[in-house]
C-alpha cells in the first residue's frame, strides 16, 4: 500500500496504520464515555430539580395551613370558650405535621442543606403557628426540642415500616420566633379592644425577654435574624406604647374605644424607628 508525497510514492508502514486506528478507536471510546457521563449528570440534576420543586410545593401548602391556624388562634380573644379554638388549632397543626412528614420523606438520604431554601419558608411559618398556640395555652415560649419531638413520623405505606424524623434547624426556629412577635402584638391590640387590660402587660414582659435573647445573638447569628430584629423591636414598641396608654390614661378612655385609640397611635410610630 503506497501514498504520494512531494510527487513521489512511498510505502505505507503497517505500524503507522495500526497506531492511527488505535488513536481513532481511543477517541471514539472517550467520546462515548463522555456522552454517557453527561447523560448521567443530566439525569441526576433533573432528579434533584424535580425534588426541589416538590419540596417548594409542599412548603407552600405548609405555609398556607399554618397561616390559617394563626388566623384561627386570633379568635381566642373574642370567643367565650377558647379551648374549642385551641383544639381546632391542634387538629389543623396535625395536618401541617403530615405535610412536614412528606418533606422528611423527600429528604431521606439527602443532604438537607442542598434543599433548605425550598422548604424553609413553610417551616418558619409552622414554628410561628405552633409557638403561638403554645404561648396561648402555657404563657411561655416553646423550645426547639419540643418542636422536633412532635416531628417523628412512621412510614406505614411499605411492608417494612420505618421511622422518619425531621429536625427544625436553629435558624428556622429563631426566624419563626421572630415572626411570632408580630402576632403577639396583634393579640395585644385585640385583647385591649375586648376589655382585657391584663394581657398587654403579660405580652410586654414576654416580648422584652424575647428581645433580650435576640440582642444577645446580635450579629453573630444568621443574616436573616438581624433583619428580623428590627421588626421585633417595632412590635415591642407598639405593645409598650399600649401598656403606657393603659397605665396613664386607661381610666379616661372607655373600654370599647381603647382598640381604636391604640390602632391610631401605632400608625404614628415611625417604621424606621426601633426600640432603643
Amino acid at each position: 500500500c503506497y501514498y504520494k508525497k512531494g510527487g513521489k510514492n512511498y510505502k505505507k508502514n503497517d505500524n503507522d496504520i495500526k497506531t492511527r486506528r488505535k488513536k481513532y478507536d481511543a477517541q471514539d471510546n472517550f467520546s462515548v464515555m463522555l456522552k454517557r457521563r453527561v447523560i448521567l449528570f443530566q439525569q441526576e440534576l433533573d432528579t434533584k430539580h424535580d425534588k426541589y420543586e416538590r419540596l417548594v410545593k409542599i412548603s407552600r401548602d405548609v405555609t398556607i395551613e399554618s397561616k390559617r391556624t394563626i388566623f384561627l388562634l386570633h379568635r381566642v380573644t373574642t370567643v367565650p370558650d377558647a379551648e374549642d379554638v385551641l383544639n381546632e388549632a391542634d387538629i389543623k397543626l396535625d395536618g401541617v405535621r403530615q405535610k412536614i412528614g412528606q418533606i422528611a420523606e423527600e429528604l431521606k438520604g439527602e443532604d438537607i442543606y442542598q434543599f433548605h431554601r425550598a422548604f424553609t419558608p413553610g417551616i418558619q411559618e409552622y414554628v410561628e403557628a405552633v409557638s403561638f398556640l403554645h404561648y396561648i395555652r402555657h404563657r411561655c415560649l416553646i423550645s426547639l426540642e419540643e418542636i422536633n419531638a412532635r416531628l417523628v413520623f412512621m412510614n406505614t405505606e411499605k411492608a417494612d415500616p420505618k421511622v422518619l424524623t425531621f429536625q427544625v434547624t436553629s435558624s428556622d426556629y429563631l426566624l419563626g420566633v421572630a415572626d411570632l412577635t408580630g402576632e403577639l402584638m396583634r393579640m395585644c391590640i385585640s385583647s385591649v379592644g375586648n376589655g382585657d387590660i391584663d394581657t398587654p402587660f403579660q405580652l410586654s414582659q414576654f416580648l422584652r425577654q424575647i428581645h433580650d435573647g435576640f440582642s444577645y445573638i446580635g450579629n453573630t447569628g444568621p443574616y436573616e435574624v438581624s433583619k428580623k430584629l428590627h421588626t421585633l423591636r417595632q412590635s415591642l414598641g407598639k405593645v409598650e406604647d399600649a401598656c403606657y396608654t393603659l397605665r396613664v390614661r386607661g381610666s379616661e378612655i372607655p373600654k370599647h374605644m381603647l382598640a381604636d385609640v391604640f390602632s391610631s397611635r401605632t400608625t404614628l410610630i415611625d417604621p424606621e424607628e426601633g426600640v432603643v
